[in-house]
């Protein structure tokens, strides 16, 4: 094999360890972003806006009740179970979204446990014709009350920390990006040096496989560099509306806007199988580009 040969081959081997390197690198990256949005926006969300929503309908339950020492009325008692199912239906839907694993899950129980007793309170407050033993039973349940709110509220905050990890940017994955820019420009400079070293040796205009190689990694970087933007700015808006503990009028609008914010979630995550479909394309375009090249010199003997 001459010397244009070993140059061609020089060149594959170039190529090939770039394409392989960066889809690597492109993967790992691109999946350490998008692998956490769609728990965030399918389970972390769901589960801290339930917690919120248990939060306020036993706020609100209590509030329905009379706590001057008079017994309240068939309305106000009608109010008090609808808001204590509520807040029941919530524990719930914050349970089937397990974020913090065990600790979520006894937490839970905890507290639908605290939520019977104090709901056991308020009934005997109701049902009792003394005013001062009223007013120590629902003395009783305001504790009650009390211990059932701190307990969301550290639940609450548990779950947080978790989302506020789904929806960082740690020192890893910026090291990766940035692997991922300084190899895609590599390779893209490589392929570009391959295609000017065919022409001035081939006299060829334009090698159409290098030139598609080219312009497929270049396009698909560019692609998955904005999807994963998009990704960061939906997780840090979705973000910001968790923190906020919100009212029970505040709560569907803020799991509206997380809802929006993250509709491309699935999307944006099932792309990342496709990357090491574009690595493999990539090698095949490069291989076609170069192969039937250095297949002339392969048995040529210099002259």
């Amino acid at each position: 094999m001459n010397a244009t040969g070993r140059d061609l081959v020089r060149r594959l081997w170039v190529l090939s360890s770039l394409a392989v390197a960066s889809t690597l690198v492109l993967f790992v990256s691109y999946r350490g972003v998008h692998d956490d949005t769609v728990p965030l926006a399918s389970s972390s969300a769901p589960g801290i806006l339930a917690v919120d929503t248990a939060r306020s309908a036993v706020q609100q339950a209590h509030t329905a009740v009379d706590v001057d020492g008079s017994r309240p009325g068939p309305e106000a008692t009608g109010d008090f179970h609808t808001r204590i199912s509520v807040a029941h239906q919530s524990i719930a839907v914050a349970a089937s979204e397990d974020v913090a694993g065990p600790a979520d899950r006894h937490t839970l129980k905890t507290i639908t446990g605290l939520i019977t007793v104090y709901s056991a309170w308020v009934e005997l407050a109701g049902q009792e014709e003394d005013a001062s033993l009223r007013a120590a039973f629902l003395h009783y349940a305001e504790r009650g009350r009390d211990d059932i709110v701190e307990r969301l509220d550290e639940l609450r905050d548990r779950r947080l920390v978790v989302a506020r990890e789904q929806a960082s940017f740690p020192w890893p994955l910026w090291l990766g990006w940035g692997a991922v820019v300084v190899l895609g420009l590599a390779l893209c400079g490589a392929l570009v040096e391959a295609q000017w070293f065919a022409r001035r040796r081939f006299r060829t205009a334009v090698q159409p496989w290098l030139l598609a190689a080219t312009v497929l990694w270049a396009g698909w970087v560019t692609v998955l560099g904005w999807f994963t933007l998009r990704a960061r700015r939906a997780m840090t808006e979705s973000l910001a509306e968790l923190r906020e503990v919100r009212s029970a009028d505040g709560i569907p609008e803020a799991g509206a806007n997380v809802e929006r914010y993250m509709a491309d979630a699935g999307f944006w995550a099932s792309l990342s199988g496709w990357i090491l479909v574009g690595g493999v394309v990539l090698m095949v375009l490069t291989v076609s580009g170069l192969g039937p090249r250095i297949s002339e010199y392969r048995f040529r003997v210099p002259r």
